[in-house]
């Protein structure tokens, strides 16, 4: 059950994200033609008002497909029709009419003779492949020529259409901390008896001590407090020790286990849970606000971490995200949400970075068309995204290593 509290927590927040998308094409007049959660193929689909609703077989993330984010191009239409071209030559005329609407960059002219191709199309005998290739350059031709095209709309359209995804991300983990701090409260500096996170490899990995568990007494001595655990444990110079813990209402006995000396310190390798402090609304806010930034500037030094290979272990992937959320969840819910919302604020930054495929990389290419004021050719925004991809994908294995390492290590 809390890997399934913990999974809908994360596609919670990619249908936020694409929600936010949505929100904002509809509202500036760029109506999306799909809504997925996870990519096609589909698993579930449903067409409502023109716009194909799904859930994706690939759960990587979600997709809102809003029509024309490339200028339509004679090159694309050439490779698209060119199967279906080959199987019927007689297509040829109205293709040749596109075309050079598009070369001669009339993309009115273009809509217009769309339509006489698409007639033909419907009407051809065609293959199953050739059919498909050939619908794919109608769908081009068709989006790319539309008023509602993206590469069409003014740049503060682009942007706000663009950057409505990220910002609904920052938009709910703001929410979240406001209300876990005005309700459940904030973490204060004192620690307490209870387990928020066990160090894998550890003598309390190894006794079995568990997130949750209520330490209340070491080597049979009493210790109510973190502060009394610390010094019973330190005062037994790497002895083996016991445990005694609450755990659900039931006292377990764990151990005994030699404690490890770790920076001048003998211990047995767990986080304590903090003491939750309530704040009133105002302070929850400001609270919320500055955790925010906090994360910003966390999320910073990781991305620069990657230039730096001592420092590469802030990285985590999914696999290490889940893992923690899991870990906190048992906790408490407050610990979760806290860690949700940190996810959150996270991927709306990751999602900024001036990279394609990525939010801000579309945000980067809105402001050059802007400043040369014409829109960039399909093949370069392909090109510069299998650069970004590239990276995208250091970064991932990166994280992976690291979580990997920290489960087989």
């Amino acid at each position: 059950m809390t890997w399934v509290v913990v999974i809908a927590g994360l596609v919670g927040l990619v249908f936020i994200h694409e929600l936010g998308h949505f929100t904002v094409a509809l509202a500036v007049r760029m109506r999306p033609r799909s809504f997925y959660i996870g990519f096609p193929p589909a698993l579930v689909k449903i067409r409502r008002n023109g716009i194909e609703y799904g859930i994706g077989m690939i759960p990587l993330g979600g997709l809102v497909r809003i029509p024309g984010m490339h200028r339509p191009a004679a090159r694309d239409l050439q490779v698209f029709m060119e199967p279906a071209l080959q199987e019927q030559p007689s297509l040829a005329p109205a293709a040749l009419t596109v075309r050079r609407a598009l070369t001669a960059e009339d993309y009115d002219g273009a809509r217009s003779a769309y339509y006489a191709l698409e007639e033909e199309v419907s009407a051809a005998h065609l293959s199953k492949s050739a059919r498909r290739s050939a619908n794919r350059a109608l769908r081009e031709i068709e989006e790319g020529t539309s008023p509602e095209a993206y590469w069409r709309a003014p740049v503060w359209k682009r942007v706000a259409v663009i950057a409505a995804g990220p910002l609904a991300n920052v938009a709910v983990a703001f929410v979240i901390l406001f209300i876990v701090f005005a309700t459940s409260g904030a973490p204060s500096n004192q620690a307490t008896n209870e387990v928020a996170a066990v160090d894998r490899g550890t003598p309390a990995a190894a006794a079995g001590l568990q997130a949750g568990d209520r330490i209340v007494a070491v080597g049979g001595r009493p210790a109510e407090t973190f502060a009394s655990i610390s010094r019973l444990v330190r005062a037994d110079h790497g002895a083996p020790i016991t445990l005694t813990v609450n755990r659900g209402g039931k006292l377990v006995l764990l151990g005994p286990r030699r404690t490890i000396r770790r920076g001048g310190r003998w211990i047995l390798g767990f986080v304590p849970a903090v003491q939750l402090v309530r704040y009133p609304v105002g302070k929850a806010a400001t609270t919320a606000a500055s955790d925010l930034g906090n994360i910003v500037t966390g999320t910073v030094s990781a991305v620069g971490s990657l230039f730096n290979a001592h420092s590469r272990g802030q990285l985590t992937s999914v696999v290490g995200i889940s893992e923690a959320s899991v870990e906190a969840l048992k906790v408490g819910i407050s610990y979760y949400l806290e860690l949700l919302a940190l996810v959150s604020m996270s991927l709306a930054l990751l999602n900024l970075l001036p990279l394609l495929p990525l939010d801000g990389g579309h945000i980067l290419f809105s402001i050059i068309e802007r400043v040369r004021r014409r829109a960039l050719a399909r093949e370069v925004y392909e090109q510069v995204s299998l650069v970004g991809i590239a990276l995208i994908l250091l970064v991932f294995v990166i994280a992976l290593q690291n979580d990997t390492g920290h489960i087989f290590g």
